[in-house]
């Protein structure tokens, strides 16, 4: 009948998916550093045999045969291994049984940590050599466990931890719920290997749209370009590598089945899906859709954009807490200045970097009242707002024009108070 103390190293090999080989191995090491530790010295050369059908634990002292002995701890005279040998003679080795009274019981609790901590690097090892050919996949995984804000993640019966800044915003997890990660990498670190997943990273939409849309899979369609903004919005710009092939139309399915599904595996995150262009002053106007762009002026040098849009668009671009133009900029790579269309220079011809200089197009140069003025010149508008603002990529004064004190509020972070305070040094503004 096989003991409790085999039946528990059986059950610990099925849960943490280890190899029975590596663990009694791991076990047996442990109880040599236990016997060394209590009875004997780190000089001795110690094997411990494990009897599974008795549970016995036996530890055998191993010396060599010789003429002289040197080596009291690691030698013995044929003389003395006539005691365990019949013929004993030099270059034999011996195994001396030295197991103290009541060695398993002592010995277990001796090894428990050695064991623990062996246990914890064989699993850690195993979940390198599992995943580290697995980066850059789209895994399933069950949430183990909730603890304030830490999501721990089973992945094939092994355990890691999806951290807060990965895990999307506003989103609830709890003990059972199955959810699909973004392996990023397997590292190495001084605590052993780790896995970085995550539910924010942009790759994991690609992957997503991967398993929905066939047409991504086979290469049919290709997606170019992935903003997002987790939890909240995301844009993606896809082409065709088929002229029969309508991209977005497949990306979005019937009745926008496809993009919905993925919508729902993101907790609700909006996504848009447009058209992607080589040149970039369509794919900007591309970008900032639902907005109609009235002008768009480039800087290819800097890759800076100016975007000028009528009053009644100025919102639709900007977006609700400037995700609409944070996200264009993300798409498009470059920076992107939302401005008044009754601002556009005169003579200005829209054109792209790849038609002119690396200066941005404009026939004649903008007059006195056209200078750009930053956004920190206004009067009485603390620096904290002055931020807010720049994170949504309103940076001069110009771009500030005609919006009121509701779109405002709009913005990230701006009170009520400080909308208000914003609509009225605009006022002053000549």
């Amino acid at each position: 009948m096989q003991s409790t103390f085999f039946a528990a190293i059986n059950q610990l090999c099925d849960e943490k998916n280890l190899p029975r080989d590596v663990v009694m191995e791991t076990v047996k090491a442990a109880l040599r550093a236990a016997y060394r530790k209590d009875y004997g010295n780190r000089d001795q050369n110690v094997d411990v045999d494990l009897d599974e059908k008795s549970g016995n634990i036996t530890v055998y002292l191993i010396k060599d045969v010789v003429e002289k002995v040197e080596e009291p701890e690691a030698q013995i005279t044929v003389k003395e291994a006539g005691k365990y040998l019949k013929t004993p003679k030099v270059g034999d080795e011996v195994r001396i049984d030295v197991t103290p009274i009541g060695y398993g019981r002592i010995a277990a609790q001796s090894a428990k940590q050695v064991i623990i901590q062996r246990l914890q690097e064989a699993e850690r090892e195993l979940m390198y050599h599992t995943f580290k050919d697995r980066e850059n996949e789209l895994l399933n995984a069950l949430v183990h466990r909730v603890e304030y804000n830490q999501v721990y993640i089973d992945l094939d019966k092994i355990t890691t931890i999806l951290p807060p800044d990965q895990q999307i915003p506003g989103e609830r997890y709890f003990a059972g719920q199955r959810i699909k990660i973004y392996l990023d990498k397997v590292i190495r670190t001084t605590k052993g290997p780790q896995l970085l997943i995550s539910r924010t990273h942009r790759n994991l939409v690609r992957k997503l749209l991967e398993l929905e849309i066939p047409e991504i899979k086979s290469g049919l369609v290709e997606v170019k370009a992935i903003a997002r903004l987790p939890g909240l919005r995301c844009k993606i710009a896809v082409s065709s590598n088929d002229a029969k092939v309508d991209p977005i139309g497949a990306c979005v399915g019937q009745k926008g089945v496809r993009v919905q599904n993925v919508t729902e595996e993101l907790n609700g995150e909006r996504i848009d899906v447009i058209q992607w262009h080589d040149n970039p002053l369509q794919f900007i106007r591309a970008s900032l859709s639902p907005a109609k762009i009235t002008h768009i002026r480039v800087d290819e040098k800097i890759r800076r954009a100016s975007v000028y849009v009528a009053e009644d668009q100025r919102p639709l671009a900007i977006g609700k807490q400037g995700q609409n133009v944070r996200l264009a900029s993300q798409l498009t790579g470059y920076e992107i200045d939302i401005l008044d269309a009754k601002d556009i220079p005169e003579g200005a011809v829209e054109e792209s970097p790849e038609q002119t200089s690396s200066t941005p197009t404009s026939v004649a140069p903008p007059k006195a009242k056209e200078r750009v003025e930053l956004i920190s010149s206004l009067e009485g508008v603390p620096s904290n707002i002055i931020e807010r603002l720049a994170e949504a990529n309103l940076t001069n004064v110009e771009q500030l024009k005609g919006l009121s004190a509701k779109d405002f509020t709009m913005i990230d972070g701006v009170t009520d108070e400080e909308a208000l305070m914003l609509a009225e040094a605009l006022k002053k503004v000549k």
